[in-house]
């Protein structure tokens, strides 16, 4: 009951309300959540690639890892705010939508396989860093972390078509 009260308030909410009865704060805020997950994604599908073997880029998986890294989290972060904000205009649909749930579990998943990969196959890196292909630890790290973030597009565009 008290979580139902809650995401009421947030659908009733000024942003919530203001986003959702707006014909441009809707559309402006996915827009930039849809800009920050495609950065998020091809930064990390980018590293991801290179951890599966493909070494197509000139640079070691640390160095590639250290360059895109800034780029990853300050989409992440953006994505994060739109995508709350874009909750707040229907969080009691949203959270009724499977896809939605769904969703959420990918990127739970996603955080857990890049927290496994930094204190397993990573501590090593030093080991392996220009190593074609890399270790089967941080091979199998980036084949999940790929199909999680390609679950994360998936279901965030069917949201789209489920959330009335």
């Amino acid at each position: 009951m008290i979580w139902a009260n809650f995401l009421q308030s947030l659908y009733e909410s000024p942003v919530g309300s203001g986003i959702r009865e707006s014909s441009i704060l809707f559309p402006l805020i996915e827009s930039i959540h849809v800009l920050m997950t495609t950065t998020v994604v091809g930064t990390i599908a980018i590293v991801d690639l290179r951890l599966i073997g493909y070494g197509s880029h000139r640079k070691g998986a640390r160095q590639l890892i250290l360059d895109l890294l800034p780029f990853t989290w300050a989409a992440f972060a953006l994505a994060a705010i739109t995508g709350s904000l874009l909750f707040t205009s229907n969080a009691p649909n949203y959270v009724a939508d499977a896809p939605f749930r769904f969703k959420m579990i990918a990127l739970v998943l996603a955080a857990i396989n890049m927290g496994v990969f930094h204190l397993g196959a990573y501590k090593r890196i030093g080991e392996w860093n220009d190593a074609l292909p890399p270790p089967a630890a941080a091979r199998i790290s980036g084949a999940i972390s790929l199909v999680l973030w390609i679950a994360v597009i998936f279901l965030g565009r069917w949201i789209g078509y489920t959330v009335q």
